[in-house]
């Protein structure tokens, strides 16, 4: 049997109420089986909603509490520039990511485009690996619920909060999108500040403004100075911030119901840079230089709250009520982590199942434009995961959240590859790049960095699994996610059969919205017209807020 298609076959498998929805923005649509109707996904999401998942939507434990265990392992100085590698990396890939979601605005976004533009079997894979690395981890945002509550409340049965906090979740994600974007907005707005906050304070404790003594740059130069475990210790610090970092690609999956997504993607792909350089760089350089990296709470605060990197600097500055503070905030953290989780593992199962590679019944979509059968079955695998953590010894939980400790990174170096495929099918189809309503610049080294950092931390972070004596079930452990990938690549490549989409019969046209250049140059000659400090404010205003 010929597997290969024609670009007209392509066009038409893709077929999809999230691109119906590009091209029609009306709720509903006719049901050619029938005379009943038919709900699609609605773009409830405005620029402010989108922008603020952008800037603070996974701001998570990764900076609050396992930020530590990256000063400790890296000193100073390997944390902070293994946190600029991989900023620069996550921004590379929001770039490529940002061009084609903006271009293609479908929900599940990088699952799709892997399998209309790059080969089916990516598309599989990495749909899959993706949302069972966000299914997962609503059961780890659960654990951690029940955790922080047994910090004010012992002796209350811990797993009550976490049920209260699944039903909060599946009560956020079954209505209208429009309360999942305005709770992250406000999640989102807690956690950014906080971070700007600790900034401010922790500059003012190295200076001695806060807490009475100057500490400067002196933990810098401690014994084995800003790198005391050389390059072994950087490596070991980038597997920390890419867990950090992981869920920034939430926006593109927002794109599919997100308004004007044209404007509201790019502009969202401007705000991680700040993001990078303000909550990541700025936090990790603030706790390097107010805690030694000798300190050992700096490791036991991955896992408690009351000796958290971010609390210790409060109370340098003699705040003694901060366990509290950051208890407050890292539980709105969770739950708002948990409510990305929700959100993103349903639509990324609603393109799976739109592609063919999912039950089908999971592409229905409640009255308010909502997949329930997808964020349903994505609480349900949560919760059966959650459940492994409290009625087993742990090692299948612990097996569980391995399997996706690398499927960020493996997500990232994916889109990297899809957008040099996009890009090449683009160009040798000779479509009018000003379609673009957003291109990457620097292409294609960007893409060529993602894959090569990528590649390299994927396989090089069990490296110490190879150590003497050899244990077959660390190995495993270690690259359970990778194994996990693996198989189901080759096992689709194998069972389906799918050819390597060709150039020249990419589909470029499905799910697009035309961009208005008559409007784009209406708008340009009113920013010509007004006086120069108005024109340099609405430049401000267009690539910063």
């Amino acid at each position: 049997m010929n597997n290969e298609k024609t670009a007209a076959d392509t066009k038409s498998s893709y077929y999809a109420p999230s691109i119906e929805i590009a091209e029609s923005m009306g709720s509903t649509t006719s049901n050619p089986n029938g005379g009943q109707q038919k709900h699609e996904l609605k773009r409830g999401l405005k620029a402010r909603h989108i922008q603020m998942i952008a800037l603070g939507g996974t701001i998570g434990t990764g900076l609050f509490m396992a930020s530590g265990k990256a000063i400790a392992n890296g000193g100073p100085g390997g944390a902070l520039v293994a946190y600029a590698v991989l900023g620069i990396l996550v921004f590379c890939v929001m770039m490529s990511l940002g061009e084609m979601a903006a271009y293609i605005p479908v929900a599940g976004s990088f699952a799709h485009f892997a399998t209309r533009f790059a080969d089916p079997s990516l598309g599989f894979c990495v749909g899959w690996v993706y949302w069972a690395n966000w299914a997962v981890g609503v059961a780890v945002e659960l654990t951690g619920v029940a955790m922080l509550m047994e910090f004010w409340l012992p002796d209350f049965p811990s797993v009550v909060w976490s049920v209260i906090c699944l039903v909060i979740l599946v009560m956020i994600n079954v209505f209208s999108v429009k309360g999942y974007g305005e709770i992250e907005y406000w999640f989102s707005f807690i956690k950014v500040l906080i971070v700007v906050v600790f900034v401010i304070v922790g500059f003012c404790v190295v200076t001695g403004t806060a807490g009475g003594d100057y500490i400067g740059v002196r933990n810098f130069h401690l014994e084995g100075g800003a790198f005391p475990n050389g390059f072994i210790g950087f490596f070991n610090v980038l597997l920390t911030a890419a867990f950090s970092f992981n869920g920034v690609e939430i926006v593109a999956i927002a794109a599919g119901e997100a308004q004007d997504p044209h404007r509201t993607v790019p502009n969202a792909v401007k705000q991680v840079f700040y993001r990078i350089v303000l909550f990541y760089i700025m936090s990790i350089l603030v706790i390097g230089l107010c805690i030694p990296y000798t300190d050992p709470n700096l490791l036991a605060g991955s896992d408690d709250i009351s000796v958290s990197p971010f609390t210790l600097v409060f109370k340098l500055a003699g705040a003694e009520w901060a366990a509290h503070l950051m208890n407050a905030i890292i539980l709105v953290t969770m739950i708002s982590a948990g409510n990305s989780g929700v959100y993103s593992s349903s639509r990324t199962l609603l393109a799976l199942a739109e592609n063919g590679n999912a039950p089908r019944f999971f592409t229905r979509l409640n009255r308010w434009g909502v997949p329930l059968w997808s964020v349903l079955a994505s609480c349900l695998i949560g919760c059966l995961a959650f459940l492994t953590s409290l009625f087993s010894s742990g090692v299948v939980f612990t097996w569980l959240t391995n399997l996706t400790s690398v499927a960020g990174l493996i997500t990232w170096v994916s889109i990297s590859i899809t957008h040099i495929r996009f890009r090449i099918g683009f160009k040798r189809q000779q479509v009018d790049e000003t379609q673009l309503p957003y291109k990457s610049p620097f292409f294609p080294f960007t893409d060529l960095f993602v894959i090569l950092i990528g590649t390299i931390v994927i396989f090089g972070q069990g490296y110490h699994s190879f150590e003497q004596p050899i244990v077959a079930s660390e190995v495993i452990a270690s690259y359970i996610g990778v194994i996990f990938a693996v198989v189901l690549y080759f096992g689709h490549k194998i069972i389906m059969r799918p050819a390597f989409n060709k150039s020249m019969e990419m589909d470029f046209t499905s799910g697009t919205i035309p961009i208005d250049h008559m409007k784009k140059a209406e708008e340009a000659a009113a920013l010509k017209a007004l006086p120069w400090k108005k024109r340099i404010m609405a430049q401000i205003h267009k690539y910063v807020v």
